[in-house]
């Protein structure tokens, strides 16, 4: 992902500096902070929500901001954690942001119940269209990616982040302190736990 290095793993002193303290007063409750951490790091919640929509093909019916602004909304209802490090923010928030197009995929199933969407691989959801199919195909990868995560919490990471937030090899080994050669040798686990899961017949 172009340009997310420079601010998302390696940001300035000061700019660390800045997030740091509003994720301190955010844990302290203040009221004002979670409007102004969102502003503060607006660029790369954009990257990572324009990504978002990319990999959910949401169109053009919810926009960049307006993930990211249903993204605030949900975070501003939900009784958040403590947040131990900007990653761990970003992590959230793109949770966020995952769960807003979740909802989006199954309010256009709404009416059409009772079809049942062929299983997909993980690339072939990627390209999933705006049609029901595509919607429920990209629900079953949702539901595998739960599934995944609570047997292989690290495989179901290092997915997320190369799929969802479109991190590199090297952006996910540095979120999650590891070698790049382990990020890749668990993407090609996750691959084959989520193949077999979603192709039982197989």
């Amino acid at each position: 992902m172009a340009g997310m290095s420079e601010t998302f793993l390696a940001p300035s002193d000061a700019a660390v500096a800045q997030v740091t303290a509003l994720l301190r007063e955010l844990a302290a409750d203040r009221a004002g902070t979670l409007p102004a951490l969102f502003a503060l790091v607006q660029a790369d919640l954009k990257r990572v929500a324009h990504r978002e929509r990319l990999s959910m093909h949401a169109g053009d019916t919810l926009s960049t901001t307006a993930l990211i602004n249903e993204a605030y909304l949900k975070l501003s209802a939900a009784s958040l954690p403590v947040f131990a490090d900007r990653r761990h923010f970003y992590g959230i928030a793109a949770r966020a942001m995952r769960q807003v197009l979740v909802d989006y995929a199954r309010s256009k199933l709404r009416g059409k119940r009772g079809g049942g969407a062929a299983h997909e691989s993980l690339d072939a959801a990627a390209e999933a269209g705006d049609d029901p199919a595509d919607a429920a195909r990209l629900l079953e990868i949702n539901d595998a990616l739960d599934r995944l995560e609570a047997v292989h919490p690290r495989l179901a990471q290092v997915v997320y982040l190369r799929f969802y937030g479109g991190f590199s090899d090297v952006e996910i080994g540095t979120a999650l302190d590891v070698e790049e050669s382990t990020v890749r040798r668990d993407w090609l686990k996750a691959r084959g736990w989520l193949f077999d899961s979603l192709h039982p017949e197989a």
